[in-house]
């Protein structure tokens, strides 16, 4: 198999998007441009991905990471002068060059894999990606001649009545033999009101010398959507968020109101798992078979048992395990890890905490930096006292502890294996397994003294 190379372009600051986030890293479903073209490029047999980066290039390198190598382009001018960039990695090297935009999010390695084996069948020297447009206002037509190679490009403002009827536009993705792209490349010109070196022209200097021009035609044109400003990210989103939802539906999900459910593309959901409207899963969260998620819920970066009810509630790089129930209106904080069987009721919050199987804390209560043995019941209006306003300490709460109603558990502490804390206590010294703590103020009743006050504001 010959030698394989991509170029993507992601040198633009993209003004207008109007934001101090660089354009190719702002997010579709959860995840940056950028890194969505160079995830579908990495799924082929290439030899070098080579970025392209300028504005924002410690972002884009960060986010990145190892996944590609990269050139620089300190200065932005042009397509072509961008592609130039990768010289030093690719001139001289025999094989095909794919040049990718970065801000093309929906493109997939599908389309891209079709497009290098058209070019390769065509024996041609540039193979264009192109696509039907239902309105082809703005873009470049493509002019085929008999044999159905590419003749020209024409853009719309230089467009005659014919070639304004052609609604096969160029989508701005491009194959190339490598060694004749960089010798082409070396010829183009900046005689333009830009002053700038354009990639296409790259495609005239081959013709003009007589090499072939191929162009390939994506069924789906949203593949070739490039993202300049707010209106088309959003664009972006849409198509995205449906595409990933059928996806999930097709491998067994219910997705009750698709428009209103928003799943990350790095997220794994098993069969018979029912999510409901207003539902967030973000990030790499996976969640397991015959679970029930939403609606109006948060998941974030979690992973998420079988068998297992969340509720119009948030949670977030957390461990739940199987048949736990979860709300309505919990809160799971990062790094905890809910055991299997476990209830989380209503405005309860834990955070960095772990809740041993078959525990219950059903509502009203703040489980933070604790160990929760199994079985234990936490009392509404049970808290670990965790910070002293410097330092947080640890509690336990060892198998079959009972905690009653409002008790403070001031850390650092233990609750012993079978002990009982009694209703109203605040506890700051351990509690020995089968004992039960009192720790409240012993009750006294003034005979009278409601009557007495009120003889006293009436007088």
């Amino acid at each position: 198999m010959e030698n394989r190379y991509a170029v993507i372009l992601a040198a633009g600051q993209g003004t207008r998007m109007k934001s101090k986030l660089y354009k190719v890293l702002h997010p579709v479903c959860g995840k940056p441009m950028v890194q969505h073209v160079v995830d579908q490029v990495t799924k082929l047999d290439l030899n070098t991905i080579v970025t392209i980066v300028g504005h924002g290039a410690e972002k884009v390198q960060s986010q990145l990471g190892s996944t590609c190598e990269y050139a620089l382009q300190q200065e932005q001018l042009g397509t072509a002068h961008a592609v130039m960039q990768a010289a030093p990695q690719l001139e001289g090297k025999e094989g095909t060059t794919i040049v990718l935009c970065g801000d093309t999010p929906l493109i997939t390695s599908e389309t891209i894999e079709a497009l290098l084996n058209h070019h390769a069948k065509t024996n041609a020297k540039a193979t264009i990606l192109t696509a039907k447009a239902d309105d082809p206002t703005g873009y470049g037509r493509i002019v085929r001649n008999e044999d159905g190679h590419v003749y020209k490009i024409v853009e719309h403002k230089d467009a005659n009545e014919d070639e304004l009827a052609i609604t096969e536009i160029n989508t701005g993705t491009y194959c190339f033999d490598n060694a004749f792209l960089f010798e082409a490349l070396k010829q183009v010109s900046n005689d333009n009101v830009q002053g700038e070196y354009y990639l296409p022209d790259v495609i005239e200097i081959l013709k003009d010398n007589g090499e072939i021009i191929s162009a390939y035609q994506t069924e789906c044109f949203d593949e070739t959507l490039g993202v300049n400003d707010r209106v088309a990210l959003s664009r972006a989103e849409k198509i995205m968020k449906r595409r990933i939802n059928e996806k999930h539906m097709r491998n067994g999900v219910s997705i009750i109101d698709p428009e209103n459910t928003y799943i990350s593309v790095e997220a794994q959901i098993g069969r018979d798992t029912v999510i409901n409207p207003g539902t967030m899963i973000i990030g790499r969260t996976v969640i397991g078979e015959d679970c029930e998620i939403g609606p109006n819920s948060e998941i974030k970066d979690c992973h998420i048992g079988d068998s297992t009810a969340i509720r119009q509630s948030v949670a977030h790089d957390s461990k739940i395990g199987d048949n736990v129930k979860i709300g309505p209106f919990a809160h799971i904080r990062p790094e905890s890890n809910i055991l299997d069987d476990v209830k989380v009721g209503n405005f309860v919050e834990i955070k960095k905490s772990s809740m041993g199987k078959g525990s219950k804390a059903s509502h009203l209560s703040y489980i933070g930096d604790a160990e929760v043995g199994a079985d234990v019941n936490l009392g509404c209006g049970s808290i670990t006292v965790n910070y002293d306003g410097k330092n947080k300490y640890l509690t336990k709460i060892e198998d079959g502890a009972f905690i009653g109603c409002n008790s403070n558990l001031i850390a650092p502490v233990t609750v012993g294996t079978g002990a009982y804390v009694a209703a109203g206590s605040t506890i700051t010294e351990d509690v020995p397994g089968e004992a039960l703590s009192i720790a409240r103020a012993r009750q006294v009743n003034k005979e009278n003294y409601s009557s007495k006050l009120k003889m006293n504001n009436n007088s």
